[in-house]
């Protein structure tokens, strides 16, 4: 209990309540159908392509190690997002302890940078195999993929703990009920009664140092990748190098997609329904974590021949 200066007594909240599309409560049972197998294939999917790299002599390599990363990255951030979100769809479970949503928000906040910076390091992957090609084994090595894994889990992890920390130091005096289907930031923070600005300026900084300064480095890399791709003669050569990273470009670019939508939707929010950045958000979770392992799946030769060979296996343990 906090007496404040006006003489009014409150009461510090325990829990909070994720009130998921108010606005539009009938969105719950027309999403919870695509989004719960969205997660199955998320789940399914990603643990396929873990098992098989695992599994496969064949795929030991750096390229595809940094592939097996994004894969945990992409069910740790879904399983911290989805379940409860399909909860609160099927059994109304809007309640989430105090410290459990700022959990949840570290965990969203750490592991998306993460991603971000596992996209960034693969596209200089590919700059590498295909400007530096007789380099590339002596540059993309075991131990650089130990080192960039160090480097991306000290930097999101120191970095963005602050997001949480800040967040939490807020004094929440009596209104509890959060219009988010996730514990987001700043949808959090505005039920505090203290001043929030410092929460939006960090939030906004951490957004351009992390997610902008990787995707920067990727949108170098992949305009030297294209100037090398340019400059080859031979026939047949340069659709050979372009098609070795279509698959990481592609994933690349629904990531970097979703996200900017989600920011212009929450610029615009006075002219869009509030519940549009909450559906772009919770999709956010999920859509390129289910795309990932299906598009290199589908595009990588070496990956389907791995699957196949396990799937070959299984059947003659079964017999």
């Amino acid at each position: 209990m906090t007496a404040h200066q006006n003489g009014t007594i409150s009461v510090q909240v325990s829990d909070f309540l994720l009130n998921c599309f108010a606005r539009f409560p009938s969105w719950k049972l027309w999403l919870s159908l695509p989004l719960s197998l969205l997660f199955l294939l998320d789940m399914g999917a990603n643990s396929v392509l873990l098992i098989t790299i695992w599994l496969e002599a064949s795929l030991h390599e750096p390229m595809y190690y940094l592939l097996s990363f994004l894969s945990l990255l992409d069910i740790v951030l879904c399983l911290t997002v989805i379940p409860k979100v399909l909860a609160i769809f099927w059994f109304d479970l809007k309640s989430i302890s105090f410290y459990a949503c700022f959990l949840q928000m570290y965990i969203m906040n750490c592991f998306l940078g993460m991603e971000s910076c596992t996209f960034m390091v693969m596209a200089y992957d590919r700059y590498v195999a295909i400007c530096h090609p007789l380099r590339y084994p002596s540059i993309i090595t075991d131990h650089f993929v130990a080192k960039a894994a160090i480097f991306t889990l000290a930097r999101n992890a120191l970095l963005t703990i602050f997001i949480p920390i800040l967040s939490a130091r807020l004094h929440y005096c009596g209104k509890n009920i959060i219009d988010n289907c996730i514990c987001a930031n700043l949808s959090v923070s505005k039920l505090s009664c203290d001043n929030i600005a410092l929460n939006r300026i960090f939030q906004l900084i951490m957004a351009w140092t992390l997610l902008g300064s990787d995707l920067t480095l990727i949108i170098f890399s992949y305009a030297f990748i294209l100037r090398a791709v340019l400059r080859l003669k031979t026939k047949g050569a340069a659709a050979k190098a372009l098609s070795t990273c279509g698959s990481h470009f592609i994933l690349i670019l629904f990531f970097s997609t979703i996200l900017l939508v989600f920011v212009f939707t929450h610029i615009a929010k006075k002219k869009i329904s509030p519940d549009i950045p909450v559906l772009l958000n919770v999709l956010h979770h999920v859509i390129p974590a289910a795309l990932n392992p299906v598009v290199y799946g589908v595009r990588t030769q070496e990956i389907k021949e791995g699957i196949r060979k396990l799937l070959k296996r299984a059947r003659e343990n079964r017999k």
